[in-house]
């Protein structure tokens, strides 16, 4: 298996401070792990074991590893407070890695009893520029400049992504069929193992349609009434649902950016899933799987950066659309429209330039090899180019 791209600042975090490290099941957390346990001779702790979870309750910890992982901790009721119990003794002799299939962020939040004590990292799939094990410098990252050289095998790889997905177990085993094979069990584990663990739900049935409804939601505005009245459930049960999903990182949603000069929406956000794979349109699986990549973009520039970036789209009241706007200090910098075939400057993309200041816009496109600049709008540097070029500079 391939190093995963946050292994050596995550390594370095660990020498300051313990390290949250959250992501979606099956993402390779624990992979990622056990290789820093095997250099480090380190132990490692599974709360779903019932021989790990009786040995933290009785704080039967092995004192000898130079490494502590804790897997799964947060099903503990108490596990903020046990674990900066923890921490706080042995710190600076066992360096912590607390890991997790939920978001931490939000498990954390209601109490500081670990605040200052945690440095947070977030596992995503594999992105393009991961597989292909390209380097990432996010202090000379310029959109003004991405004349790199790409490898020949990204469209490829660009093809493998879209297909089986960005999870280790579909994407490696270069199978379609095992692809799909392991995609209809994941949304059944994540509901009838991870939800029903750590979330008050009863009726898990509905919950499942649910998690196979939202792929066809993909692309567009979320309306949650619409999907209310597919599934037979109460807006604020929909609601918490999908809040639910957000949760345990089966989905993210993406919210609108309004400006002043514009009479943009401000309230519908756009969803999107942490496996694209799962989308059937082939337009809407390419905007899933870029917005995915824009994530691990801000997230990057947060966990490793301490810099906070936004991701966004815009969208008008006439239906005007920009699939993606990133905010760097609250201002537009980038803008991104995702299309399947290489064509002319989007429409919508230039209404919007005309109208908000964006240092650089990009359309990208997967399929044909066109690559150039288009006229500077309001001062905008404008790029039509291939989607690997453009995926192949993010982290």
């Amino acid at each position: 298996m391939q190093d995963r791209r946050l292994k050596d600042a995550l390594i370095e975090d660990l020498s300051e401070k313990m390290v949250l490290l959250s992501g979606p099941r099956q993402c390779g957390k624990t992979t990622f792990c056990q290789g820093l346990l095997e250099a480090r001779s380190g132990r490692y702790y599974n709360w779903d074991i019932e021989r790990d979870r009786k040995a933290l309750r009785l704080g039967q910890i092995d004192e000898t590893a130079k490494l502590w992982v804790f897997d799964e901790l947060h099903k503990l009721r108490t596990w903020k407070k046990w674990l900066k119990g923890v921490y706080d003794q042995h710190h600076g002799a066992h360096p912590i890695l607390v890991t997790g299939s939920a978001r931490l962020d939000i498990f954390r939040k209601g109490g500081d009893s670990l605040q200052g004590r945690y440095f947070s990292h977030r596992m995503h799939p594999w992105t393009l520029s991961e597989y292909l094990q390209l380097p990432f410098d996010a202090e000379r990252l310029d959109f003004g400049d991405l004349s790199g050289s790409v490898p020949r095998s990204a469209a490829k790889a660009l093809q493998d992504l879209l297909e089986l997905g960005g999870f280790p177990e579909p994407l490696f085993s270069g199978s379609v069929r095992t692809a799909n094979r392991w995609r209809l069990g994941y949304g059944a584990r994540l509901v009838r193992e991870d939800i029903r663990e750590l979330e008050n739900v009863r009726d898990l049935d509905r919950l499942e349609l649910l998690y196979d409804r939202l792929p066809q939601t993909v692309g567009s505005p979320l309306s949650i009434n619409g999907l209310r009245e597919d599934l037979e459930v109460a807006h604020g049960s929909l609601k918490h649902w999908i809040e639910i999903f957000e949760r345990m990182y089966g989905v993210f949603r993406v919210p609108p950016f309004g400006a002043p000069r514009i009479k943009a929406v401000k309230k519908e956000s756009k969803l999107y899933l942490w496996d694209w794979s799962r989308v059937e349109s082939p337009g809407a699986r390419l905007e899933n799987l870029v917005a995915l990549h824009l994530l691990r973009l801000v997230h990057w520039f947060e966990d490793h950066q301490g810099e906070k970036l936004e991701l966004r789209y815009f969208r008008d009241v006439l239906g005007k659309e920009v699939d993606f706007v990133l905010l760097r200090k609250s201002k537009p910098w980038v803008a991104i429209e995702v299309k399947q075939a290489a064509q002319g400057l989007d429409p919508n993309m230039r209404y919007f330039l005309e109208r908000v200041k964006v240092p650089y816009a990009f359309q990208i496109h997967a399929q044909g090899e066109q690559d150039y600049l288009a006229p500077s709008i309001q001062g905008s540097r404008v790029r039509v180019m291939p989607a690997t070029r453009f995926l192949a500079h993010l982290p």
